[in-house]
């Protein structure tokens, strides 16, 4: 699953949309082709709150593993290059986790813009 959202982090205008993996948009069609009682109850997905949770605890270990990375390099037990690899990473896990946000607050006020 983070793999699929980092994928989408990635898209600029440089890079398109070919690099997007598609396991996920099968899973999903799958999902929705299924019977109603197992698509509402438990997917292969998992719940939103469950993937939202996760996405946090894994850019919340990212970024720890590149502060430990910065430390190693400047004690010099790690190689410049795997410094760098660790701390671009890290850069990209944040940048998807701001643009995760940023979507979310903008559907919550599209949704509280609806008229009832």
């Amino acid at each position: 699953m983070i793999d699929a959202i980092k994928n989408v982090s990635s898209l600029s205008a440089t890079r398109g949309l070919g690099s997007i993996a598609t396991d996920l948009s099968s899973a999903a069609s799958n999902a929705i082709a299924s019977t109603p009682e197992t698509a509402i109850g438990s997917s292969a997905v998992g719940s939103f709150a469950s993937v939202m949770s996760d996405v946090a605890k894994n850019t919340i270990s990212t970024l720890k593993e590149a502060e430990n990375a910065s430390f190693a390099g400047i004690k010099g037990t790690m190689s410049t290059r795997e410094v760098v690899d660790k701390v671009m990473q890290a850069d990209q896990t944040l940048q998807t986790a701001i643009a995760l946000r940023d979507k979310m607050v903008s559907a919550f006020l599209d949704i509280t813009k609806m008229q009832i």
